[in-house]
């Protein structure tokens, strides 16, 4: 009886594990225009197009806020809120940011970033670079992040058929047999997570392989110059911002202290 629960459990795990090989295969291949140049050359990314690369939205709006913060029209706490000092927008990713603060005026970073994500512009970049080759089509990654959500489900199948099958299996016979056979789908669904953890972080990248040659390129930027803060945060990420209270203030969880403080950032 317990064997027909293994099948199923076996039928699951192998079903989601090929999924999510066939769908990060697809996000891993170069798109129809990698590398796609237009007629004064090969497309060359701005600041925000490169955080997107790096990081996706997250990374954009994290530049954004930075870019205002540095021209004292916004205010960074370093408890993680966002106070508008300019409610002029310069283009229409700061336009978006603004509205993504709410009408208050005022937000915590994190729900900033969940809101500019979403937002017309960062949906306008991402198909910039998308037609030129340089983003992993939306739908691809997509199909990642579905096929990663098959295979925790898978994984819970395992478990719970394997429960089902430790007590359909007679006393006398003894469960650890039927146990041990389920623990081969189940490190196959675990195994699949964690490569797919490691190769594709978050489950797919941004960049297609033309836009991680771009990134390579901003990395290593001019010889013997050291790279500036905007862009080592828009390729690496708020670690690699020199202000700790900047560091603090993009953090991704909500921290203590209830509001932005009297002087934002502080």
């Amino acid at each position: 009886m317990w064997v027909l629960f293994l099948l199923a459990a076996w039928a699951a795990a192998l079903l989601a594990c090929g999924r999510l090989c066939l769908a990060a295969s697809a996000a891993a291949r170069p798109a129809d225009r990698d590398g796609a140049a237009g007629p004064g050359g090969p497309y060359v990314p701005t600041l925000y197009e490169t955080a997107f690369l790096a990081g996706g939205p997250g990374r954009v709006t994290d530049l954004a806020l930075v870019v205002m913060e540095r021209q004292q029209r916004l205010l960074l706490a370093r408890t993680g809120w966002a106070t508008v000092v300019d409610p002029l927008g310069r283009d229409e990713l700061e336009r978006s940011l603004i509205s993504a603060i709410g009408p208050g005026g005022q937000a915590p970073v994190p729900e900033v970033r969940s809101a500019h994500a979403g937002t017309d512009a960062v949906a306008a970049l991402d198909g910039r670079l998308t037609e030129a080759g340089l983003a992993v089509p939306a739908p691809r990654r997509a199909a990642v992040l579905l096929a990663v959500r098959q295979v925790r489900g898978a994984c819970a199948v395992v478990l719970l058929t394997g429960a089902a099958a430790a007590l359909a299996v007679p006393p006398a016979s003894g469960w650890q047999e039927a146990a041990a056979w389920f623990s081969l789908p189940l490190l196959m669904t675990v195994t699949c997570l964690g490569f797919a953890r490691i190769e594709t972080p978050p489950y797919t990248r941004w960049a297609s392989p033309a836009g991680q040659d771009v990134l390579r390129r901003a990395a290593a930027g001019p010889p013997c110059a050291a790279p500036d803060a905007l862009t080592a945060l828009a390729v690496h990420g708020r670690r690699a911002l020199p202000d700790a209270d900047l560091r603090a203030a993009l953090a991704p969880g909500p921290r203590g202290g209830g509001g932005p403080g009297p002087t934002g950032r502080i």
